[in-house]
Protein backbone atom coordinates (compact mmCIF):
# COMPACT_ATOMS: atom_id res chain seq x y z
CA UNK A 1 0.00 0.00 0.00
CA UNK A 2 1.38 3.40 -1.02
CA UNK A 3 1.47 6.40 1.28
CA UNK A 4 -2.02 7.77 1.82
CA UNK A 5 -2.96 10.56 -0.55
CA UNK A 6 -3.90 14.08 0.43
CA UNK A 7 -7.54 15.09 0.02
CA UNK A 8 -6.79 16.88 -3.26
CA UNK A 9 -4.80 13.92 -4.55
CA UNK A 10 -7.58 11.49 -3.60
CA UNK A 11 -10.25 13.61 -5.32
CA UNK A 12 -8.21 13.74 -8.50
CA UNK A 13 -7.34 10.04 -8.34
CA UNK A 14 -10.94 8.92 -7.84
CA UNK A 15 -12.65 7.72 -10.97
CA UNK A 16 -15.74 5.60 -11.49
CA UNK A 17 -14.07 2.25 -12.15
CA UNK A 18 -16.06 -0.31 -14.12
CA UNK A 19 -13.57 -3.19 -14.28
CA UNK A 20 -11.61 -4.40 -11.25
CA UNK A 21 -8.55 -6.64 -11.10
CA UNK A 22 -9.60 -10.07 -9.72
CA UNK A 23 -6.05 -10.74 -8.53
CA UNK A 24 -5.87 -7.69 -6.28
CA UNK A 25 -7.85 -8.30 -3.12
CA UNK A 26 -9.06 -5.66 -0.72
CA UNK A 27 -8.11 -5.52 2.95
CA UNK A 28 -11.55 -5.62 4.56
CA UNK A 29 -10.34 -3.83 7.68
CA UNK A 30 -9.12 -0.89 5.58
CA UNK A 31 -12.42 -0.71 3.71
CA UNK A 32 -14.24 -0.75 7.06
CA UNK A 33 -12.15 2.24 8.18
CA UNK A 34 -13.32 4.07 5.07
CA UNK A 35 -16.91 3.25 6.07
CA UNK A 36 -16.18 4.69 9.50
CA UNK A 37 -15.04 7.88 7.81
CA UNK A 38 -18.24 7.85 5.75
CA UNK A 39 -20.18 7.97 9.02
CA UNK A 40 -18.36 11.20 9.93
CA UNK A 41 -19.95 13.03 7.01
CA UNK A 42 -21.98 16.17 7.67
CA UNK A 43 -25.69 15.47 7.67
CA UNK A 44 -28.95 17.28 8.26
CA UNK A 45 -29.52 18.04 11.96
CA UNK A 46 -27.00 15.33 12.84
CA UNK A 47 -29.84 12.83 12.49
CA UNK A 48 -27.58 10.27 10.79
CA UNK A 49 -30.48 8.61 8.99
CA UNK A 50 -28.26 6.05 7.30
CA UNK A 51 -26.94 2.53 7.49
CA UNK A 52 -23.97 1.01 5.64
CA UNK A 53 -24.08 -2.59 4.45
CA UNK A 54 -20.54 -3.71 3.74
CA UNK A 55 -20.75 -6.78 1.51
CA UNK A 56 -17.52 -8.75 1.83
CA UNK A 57 -18.79 -12.16 0.74
CA UNK A 58 -18.05 -12.71 -2.96
CA UNK A 59 -21.02 -15.05 -3.12
CA UNK A 60 -23.37 -12.27 -2.02
CA UNK A 61 -21.65 -9.83 -4.40
CA UNK A 62 -22.31 -12.33 -7.19
CA UNK A 63 -25.94 -12.65 -6.07
CA UNK A 64 -26.43 -8.90 -6.14
CA UNK A 65 -24.68 -8.32 -9.49
CA UNK A 66 -27.66 -9.51 -11.62
CA UNK A 67 -29.86 -7.05 -9.70
CA UNK A 68 -27.42 -4.35 -10.81
CA UNK A 69 -28.19 -5.49 -14.37
CA UNK A 70 -24.81 -7.26 -14.56
CA UNK A 71 -22.96 -4.04 -15.22
CA UNK A 72 -19.22 -4.60 -15.17
CA UNK A 73 -18.71 -2.51 -12.05
CA UNK A 74 -20.90 -4.97 -10.16
CA UNK A 75 -19.77 -8.21 -11.84
CA UNK A 76 -16.07 -7.60 -11.21
CA UNK A 77 -16.39 -5.98 -7.76
CA UNK A 78 -14.44 -7.46 -4.87
CA UNK A 79 -16.77 -5.93 -2.31
CA UNK A 80 -19.83 -3.66 -2.19
CA UNK A 81 -20.99 -0.88 0.06
CA UNK A 82 -24.74 -0.34 0.07
CA UNK A 83 -25.73 3.03 1.49
CA UNK A 84 -29.22 2.85 2.98
CA UNK A 85 -31.45 5.74 4.01
CA UNK A 86 -33.38 5.13 7.24
CA UNK A 87 -35.77 8.08 7.43
CA UNK A 88 -38.06 5.76 9.37
CA UNK A 89 -35.59 5.87 12.29
CA UNK A 90 -35.95 9.62 12.84
CA UNK A 91 -37.48 9.23 16.33
CA UNK A 92 -34.72 6.87 17.49
CA UNK A 93 -32.00 9.16 16.12
CA UNK A 94 -33.57 12.23 17.75
CA UNK A 95 -33.59 10.40 21.09
CA UNK A 96 -29.93 9.46 20.57
CA UNK A 97 -29.07 13.13 20.14
CA UNK A 98 -31.00 13.96 23.30
CA UNK A 99 -29.11 11.20 25.08
CA UNK A 100 -25.85 12.82 24.00
CA UNK A 101 -27.08 16.12 25.45
CA UNK A 102 -27.88 14.28 28.70
CA UNK A 103 -24.28 13.05 28.83
CA UNK A 104 -23.02 16.64 28.58
CA UNK A 105 -25.43 18.58 30.75
CA UNK A 106 -26.98 15.90 32.93
CA UNK A 107 -30.32 14.18 32.46
CA UNK A 108 -32.73 15.99 34.76
CA UNK A 109 -31.49 19.55 34.91
CA UNK A 110 -34.42 21.83 35.82
CA UNK A 111 -35.42 24.13 32.99
CA UNK A 112 -34.66 27.24 35.02
CA UNK A 113 -31.07 26.03 35.42
CA UNK A 114 -30.48 25.08 31.79
CA UNK A 115 -28.30 27.47 29.82
CA UNK A 116 -29.55 28.88 26.52
CA UNK A 117 -27.69 26.33 24.39
CA UNK A 118 -29.06 23.36 26.30
CA UNK A 119 -32.60 24.74 26.08
CA UNK A 120 -32.21 25.34 22.35
CA UNK A 121 -30.89 21.83 21.62
CA UNK A 122 -33.51 20.11 23.79
CA UNK A 123 -36.29 22.06 22.08
CA UNK A 124 -34.77 21.29 18.69
CA UNK A 125 -34.68 17.51 19.11
CA UNK A 126 -37.64 17.27 21.45
CA UNK A 127 -40.10 19.51 19.59
CA UNK A 128 -38.88 20.83 16.23
CA UNK A 129 -37.58 17.52 14.84
CA UNK A 130 -40.82 15.65 15.69
CA UNK A 131 -42.80 18.49 14.09
CA UNK A 132 -40.66 18.30 10.95
CA UNK A 133 -40.42 14.51 10.56
CA UNK A 134 -43.76 13.26 11.88
CA UNK A 135 -46.31 12.52 9.17
CA UNK A 136 -49.36 10.40 8.41
CA UNK A 137 -49.54 9.22 4.80
CA UNK A 138 -48.40 12.67 3.69
CA UNK A 139 -51.44 14.44 5.15
CA UNK A 140 -49.68 16.11 8.07
CA UNK A 141 -46.84 17.09 5.75
CA UNK A 142 -49.23 18.91 3.43
CA UNK A 143 -50.83 20.71 6.37
CA UNK A 144 -47.37 21.78 7.56
CA UNK A 145 -46.48 22.91 4.05
CA UNK A 146 -49.54 25.16 3.86
CA UNK A 147 -48.76 26.55 7.32
CA UNK A 148 -45.15 27.27 6.40
CA UNK A 149 -46.12 28.81 3.06
CA UNK A 150 -48.51 31.22 4.76
CA UNK A 151 -45.98 32.10 7.45
CA UNK A 152 -43.36 32.54 4.72
CA UNK A 153 -45.31 35.47 3.30
CA UNK A 154 -44.39 37.48 6.38
CA UNK A 155 -40.92 36.19 7.31
CA UNK A 156 -38.21 33.73 6.21
CA UNK A 157 -39.26 30.19 7.11
CA UNK A 158 -38.14 26.63 6.54
CA UNK A 159 -40.40 25.22 3.81
CA UNK A 160 -39.15 21.65 3.21
CA UNK A 161 -41.63 19.93 5.54
CA UNK A 162 -43.53 17.58 3.24
CA UNK A 163 -42.82 13.87 3.25
CA UNK A 164 -41.18 14.13 -0.16
CA UNK A 165 -39.01 17.04 1.03
CA UNK A 166 -37.74 15.16 4.08
CA UNK A 167 -36.99 12.16 1.88
CA UNK A 168 -34.78 14.36 -0.32
CA UNK A 169 -33.01 15.73 2.75
CA UNK A 170 -32.26 12.23 4.04
CA UNK A 171 -30.92 11.11 0.66
CA UNK A 172 -28.69 14.18 0.38
CA UNK A 173 -27.13 13.36 3.74
CA UNK A 174 -26.56 9.74 2.70
CA UNK A 175 -24.92 10.92 -0.52
CA UNK A 176 -22.50 13.06 1.49
CA UNK A 177 -21.52 9.94 3.43
CA UNK A 178 -21.07 8.02 0.17
CA UNK A 179 -18.73 10.70 -1.13
CA UNK A 180 -16.70 10.56 2.09
CA UNK A 181 -16.36 6.82 1.59
CA UNK A 182 -15.24 7.04 -2.04
CA UNK A 183 -12.70 9.77 -1.29
CA UNK A 184 -11.34 7.77 1.65
CA UNK A 185 -11.01 4.71 -0.59
CA UNK A 186 -9.18 6.71 -3.24
CA UNK A 187 -6.76 7.98 -0.59
CA UNK A 188 -5.51 4.41 -0.03
CA UNK A 189 -5.49 3.50 -3.75
CA UNK A 190 -8.73 1.55 -3.63
CA UNK A 191 -11.31 2.17 -6.32
CA UNK A 192 -15.06 2.56 -6.38
CA UNK A 193 -18.03 3.11 -8.65
CA UNK A 194 -21.34 4.52 -7.41
CA UNK A 195 -24.21 2.70 -9.08
CA UNK A 196 -27.79 3.89 -9.28
CA UNK A 197 -28.91 1.27 -11.78
CA UNK A 198 -30.29 -1.59 -9.67
CA UNK A 199 -33.49 -3.38 -8.72
CA UNK A 200 -34.05 -1.83 -5.30
CA UNK A 201 -36.76 -4.30 -4.25
CA UNK A 202 -34.64 -7.36 -4.89
CA UNK A 203 -31.57 -5.88 -3.22
CA UNK A 204 -33.67 -4.90 -0.20
CA UNK A 205 -34.90 -8.50 0.02
CA UNK A 206 -31.35 -9.83 0.04
CA UNK A 207 -30.43 -7.45 2.86
CA UNK A 208 -33.67 -8.05 4.74
CA UNK A 209 -34.43 -4.34 4.87
CA UNK A 210 -37.74 -3.10 6.27
CA UNK A 211 -40.33 -1.29 4.16
CA UNK A 212 -39.27 2.17 5.36
CA UNK A 213 -35.62 1.73 4.32
CA UNK A 214 -34.46 3.05 0.95
CA UNK A 215 -31.26 2.30 -0.92
CA UNK A 216 -29.40 5.49 -1.73
CA UNK A 217 -26.74 3.89 -3.90
CA UNK A 218 -24.64 0.78 -4.30
CA UNK A 219 -20.89 1.36 -4.45
CA UNK A 220 -18.71 -1.31 -5.99
CA UNK A 221 -15.17 -1.65 -4.65
CA UNK A 222 -11.92 -3.09 -5.93
CA UNK A 223 -8.61 -2.19 -7.51
CA UNK A 224 -8.81 -0.90 -11.05
CA UNK A 225 -7.60 -2.61 -14.17
CA UNK A 226 -6.23 -0.18 -16.79
CA UNK A 227 -9.31 -0.70 -18.94
CA UNK A 228 -11.55 -0.17 -15.92
CA UNK A 229 -11.55 3.59 -16.40
CA UNK A 230 -13.57 4.33 -19.52
CA UNK A 231 -11.53 7.13 -21.06
CA UNK A 232 -10.36 10.54 -19.94
CA UNK A 233 -12.34 12.55 -17.43
CA UNK A 234 -14.75 15.06 -18.99
CA UNK A 235 -16.21 18.07 -17.23
CA UNK A 236 -18.02 21.01 -18.76
CA UNK A 237 -15.97 24.23 -18.57
CA UNK A 238 -15.70 25.39 -14.97
CA UNK A 239 -16.83 28.90 -15.90
CA UNK A 240 -20.19 27.44 -16.90
CA UNK A 241 -20.90 26.10 -13.43
CA UNK A 242 -19.02 28.57 -11.21
CA UNK A 243 -20.95 31.69 -10.29
CA UNK A 244 -19.34 34.23 -8.00
CA UNK A 245 -21.98 36.47 -6.43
Amino acid sequence: MHQEKTVSEAINYRRSVRVYDPEKKLDTSLVKKCVEQAALAPNSSNMQLWEFYHITSKDIVDNIAPFCFNQNAAKTAQQLLIVVVRKDLWSKRAKANLGFIDSIYGKNTPKDKQNSREKMVRNYYGKLIPFTYADFFGVFGMIKYVMMSITGIFRPIYRQVRKSDIRVVAHKSAALAAQNFMTSMAAINYDTCPMEGFDSCRVKNILGLPFGAEINMIISCGVRKPEGVYGDRFRVPFDEVYKEV
